[in-house]
């Protein structure tokens, strides 16, 4: 079996989805291609050599409609017998991207390939690939009657069942700032972020960090997600805590990340930053939806023959702030090594883009703290989550 490296890891700025802000004049494919272009100079290979471009995004319509991981290569420039293809597994798009291309590369199909994804969620809004149409059948229904039940309210009784109280919530969602601040301040960011160029000059830092956020501030939003009839089928969320300051930011971004047999990185002269260990995909009760991270986890670290304790960072995705407390409380992580950069909550969650976003920074933190091993899980919409296992080198 051929053994796959991890050779870089980059990404884009984190971008706010609202008027006048960083990406929002940009066409998705336009900011994917920067990205590749970024990954493919400063590692300085030759893009013929690249035998797929694996690409996740979610809401696949408008401008993400036309596989956008193909237009992307195209538009940097690149040849054209280079392939790409799209992967949709929710949140965790290019986190699974990441797993194909290590499968490929293990297997002998691949020597090189870029794990990548991109979301812009100000030009394509989240839920517009419905179409306003029902995409759960009679059956599905049935089976888990009266209906499914969006995330938010999937949040709630994650909170619900694992006793999470508001200021809980509030004070983890500011510390979320408050960490990503501090790194960004330390330069510990700056080499992950590749600068884009967009109609109004460079783009160079995340724009969605709010310093000086404080659990008191967070205290005062009102609950997101509570109505009549949600209150009548679900009484045992006694307390509606779900706002918009502690759930992950509608945002837009991309995330690149360049795959290869370790052979061929060292016929290139290129040093690997990291190797995967083990990797786990799950499903799990689609009511509950946020839960499946912590068999995920667990399964991984079985595959990996690991301990909580052996895992120096973990990267637990802030879609929701219940989701990595509720994952921390059921095994017990260290908190000093859970999403020590911050998390969603404060850099956003470009859905497509942020399983390669997520390791882009892993990564980065290994290589400036010194860890060996980092663990990254994602919650995915039908209840479902990818883990991760990585190894620095």
């Amino acid at each position: 079996m051929h053994n796959p490296v991890i050779v870089d890891a980059i990404r884009t700025p984190m971008g706010r989805s609202k008027p006048g802000s960083l990406f929002t004049e940009m066409h998705p494919t336009e900011l994917l291609a920067q990205t590749l272009q970024a990954l493919i100079e400063r590692n300085k290979i030759d893009p013929g050599t690249v035998d797929d471009v694996i690409t996740g995004c979610v809401s696949q319509v408008g401008e993400q409609s036309g596989s956008p991981g193909r237009v992307a290569w195209l538009a940097a420039g690149y040849p054209e017998h280079v392939p790409s293809t799209t992967v949709e597994r929710k949140c965790g798009s290019s986190q699974q991207a990441v797993h194909f291309a290590v499968q490929g590369i293990a297997a002998g199909a691949y020597d090189i390939v870029i794990a990548c994804g991109v979301e812009s969620m100000s030009r394509v809004p989240m839920g517009v690939s419905r179409l306003d149409q029902n995409p759960y059948g009679p059956s599905f229904i049935e089976r888990y009657a009266p209906g499914p039940i969006g995330q938010g309210v999937c949040a709630e009784r994650v909170a619900a069942r694992w006793n999470i109280e508001r200021a809980e919530l509030d004070a983890y969602s500011a510390r979320s700032h408050e960490r990503a601040d501090a790194a960004r301040r330390a330069g510990w960011f700056n080499n992950e972020i590749v600068s884009i160029r967009t109609p109004h000059g460079l783009a160079e830092q995340d724009e969605t960090i709010r310093a000086g956020t404080t659990a008191e501030k967070l205290g005062d939003l009102k609950a997101s997600f509570r109505n009549d009839e949600l209150a009548a089928r679900f009484p045992e969320i006694k307390d509606w805590r779900i706002t918009a300051g502690n759930a992950s930011q509608i945002s837009d971004g991309a995330s690149a990340m360049l795959l290869m047999s370790e052979a061929t990185a060292l016929r290139l002269g290129l040093t690997p930053r990291a190797r995967v260990v083990a990797m786990d995909v799950i499903g799990d009760d689609p009511l509950m939806m946020l839960t499946a991270p912590i068999p995920a986890t667990q399964r991984a670290l079985k595959k990996a023959g690991l301990k909580l304790d052996d895992i120096d960072h973990f990267e637990v995705n802030e879609a929701f702030a219940p989701v990595p407390m509720a994952w921390q409380r059921e095994l017990g992580a260290d908190d000093s090594r859970l999403n020590p950069w911050g998390g969603a909550i404060a850099l956003g969650h470009p859905l497509g883009a942020s399983g390669t976003r997520l390791m882009a920074t892993m990564i980065n933190a290994l290589h400036t703290t010194g860890g060996r091993y980092g663990l990254q899980t994602m919650c995915e919409a039908g209840g479902m989550a990818n883990a991760t296992i990585i190894e620095r080198l």
